[in-house]
């Protein structure tokens, strides 16, 4: 199991960025709200899903980044340089936590879930937990824990009850990600 941080220093993809962070407590959402802003790099990044191509990071990109309290996932909306979305990306984790910096962290449980902007959806890495468990670096509790999330959070999809959605969408239109108020 990987712990990952929210401000990526150790990505040497990304060679200049901006990471705020901040804990918001409102009606729709508790928990900590990261942007991550990609201002120069190496190479851009590129994913494949369902025979389609994406740019995902790339100079100018802000990835906004919610780790919502007492769930087991994390979510990152990615929007290119334009302000466009390009994809959502919610790791299934274990635990999350904050460090003395204030930067949150998870740790991931492997599986993930890709939302692209057509409202494709794709269930990722289940081959990397059924390792996992057979390797023994997970339990079956965390291995039970990952999959009831995973379909959870599929069904709340399906049903448009995600709300993390529109909720990215109207953070970066507001500012949010740019502006002073993280």
């Amino acid at each position: 199991m990987k712990r990952k941080f929210g401000d990526r220093a150790n990505w040497r993809r990304v060679t200049q960025r901006q990471f705020k962070s901040r804990f918001v407590e409102s009606d729709d959402f508790t928990g900590y709200v990261t942007a991550y802003s990609i201002n120069a790099l190496r190479d851009p990044l590129w994913k494949t899903y369902g025979g389609h191509t994406f740019r995902i990071a790339d100079k100018g990109y802000i990835w906004l980044q919610y780790y919502p309290k007492g769930v087991h996932y994390v979510i990152t909306a990615m929007f290119d340089d334009k302000g466009e979305i390009v994809e959502w990306y919610i790791d299934v984790c274990k635990t999350q936590g904050v460090t003395d910096q204030g930067v949150p962290w998870f740790d991931d449980l492997y599986l993930d879930i890709v939302v692209l902007k057509s409202g494709e959806v794709f269930l990722l890495d289940e081959d990397e937990l059924d390792e996992a468990l057979s390797k023994g670096f997970i339990s079956v509790r965390d291995y039970d824990m990952a999959t009831e999330t995973a379909q959870e959070v599929l069904h709340a999809i399906q049903n448009h009850d995600f709300p993390f959605f529109e909720m990215s969408l109207n953070h970066y239109r507001s500012e949010f990600a740019q502006g002073d108020s993280m």
